[in-house]
């Protein structure tokens, strides 16, 4: 049986500002999420797909990161090279690793980087767009992909909201995390005197405090788009605008606005009382088993629902796991935390008690 308790967060619920005049975007969509939990803090056509140009990429990286070797060397297919668009000008027959590939695909944004990337792990494109439609469906966003590089294409777009989501199970990866959250990187050139120096087309990791990511894009159907992130005082937020003729003016007001309303609470410490379990004919105490930290803003109700665990048997040890619990914020599950139980508890079932006064006859009870 679950059990329902709520928590008043001094400080969250009041006092933390009165101005929530929302973003003033000009953008055809938008929104910002908890990078931690994926909850939306504020949207405007957030759920309306839109061809998504370049940041397309973000999935490109995520299932390549997910399926290949990085330390592989790649040599770059025909079809590779020369695609249109923005280009790290590779030629047939050069070879360069998943890694160095992979900072020309999210750097400079690379169209035939992202070709030999796909023909790569895929074995074909075609395969990749697969495996790259495969994986939103398992997210279960709203996104649908033709190709690799974000090249207009009938049927390429998201929304927003999924390329938000794309962007946090991308950032989840150390190895994306460090290569969009780098300005400048420098990677081999065969048969030229020079190497590649591949320099970050996001302006906010200069520009912005805390700027983390992710990635720009932009095509004559798509316009201006940017996937953008930052972290301030274990605030973590992920934004996208679509179409967006001030991509980065507007990136910067809707982050300015969100670590303005929002900060980070600890609802629950690890070993503090979180309520009781009814479980083996008794309540239980039970304790959090980790820190319960969310990112919360005025007005922001927390709710903690308690669950026990399935074929709960006694006897049950203080500090074992005996549930789980769900921290709500406005009514929606937002992350699941581990219950202990508080106390312990004895095995009392007939056969139990054999056993114990057994025990203390030195008898051995069968």
């Amino acid at each position: 049986m679950k059990k329902v308790i709520a928590l008043l967060l001094v400080g969250v619920l009041c006092g933390m500002g009165v101005g929530w005049a929302e973003p003033s975007v000009v953008s055809a969509a938008a929104v910002l999420i908890d990078g931690d939990t994926g909850r939306v803090l504020w949207g405007q056509n957030m759920d309306k797909p839109l061809p998504m140009a370049s940041t397309t990429k973000i999935m490109t990286a995520l299932v390549v990161l997910e399926n290949a070797d990085l330390e592989a060397e790649v040599t770059i297919p025909a079809l590779a090279s020369g695609i249109p668009g923005t280009s790290i000008y590779l030629s047939e027959g050069e070879t360069l690793t998943v890694r160095q590939l992979l900072m020309g695909l999210l750097l400079r944004s690379g169209n035939d980087a992202a070709v030999a990337l796909a023909d790569y792990t895929g074995g074909s494109v075609e395969k990749f767009v697969e495996m790259m439609n495969e994986r939103a469906e398992a997210l279960g966003v709203d996104a649908s992909f033709a190709n690799p590089h974000g090249l207009d294409a009938e049927g390429h777009g998201a929304s927003a909201r999924a390329m938000a989501l794309i962007a946090r199970e991308a950032l989840k990866n150390g190895t994306f995390a460090e290569i969009v959250g780098t300005r400048r990187a420098v990677i081999p050139w065969d048969g030229n005197e020079y190497s590649r120096v591949l320099q970050t087309k996001n302006r906010l990791l200069w520009e912005y405090e805390g700027a983390t990511g992710v990635k720009t894009g932009y095509t004559g159907r798509a316009g201006r788009c940017l996937v953008f992130s930052a972290e301030r005082e274990g605030v973590d937020l992920i934004g996208v605008v679509m179409n967006c003729g001030t991509w980065f003016d507007s990136a910067r007001e809707i982050l300015d606005w969100g670590f303005e309303h929002y900060e980070r609470r600890r609802a629950l410490a690890r070993g503090d009382p979180a309520g009781s379990l009814r479980a083996l004919g008794r309540e239980i105490a039970v304790l959090a088993g980790e820190d319960v930290e969310l990112t919360l803003g005025e007005g922001d109700a927390v709710d903690i629902v308690l669950e026990p665990m399935e074929g709960l048997g006694a006897p049950i040890r203080e500090g074992d796991a005996v549930g789980v619990g769900h921290a709500a914020v406005n009514g929606r599950v937002v992350k699941d935390f581990v219950l202990i139980s508080g106390e312990r508890i004895e095995d009392r079932s007939y056969a139990a008690c054999v056993r114990r006064v057994a025990g203390r006859w030195g008898i051995e009870a069968r």
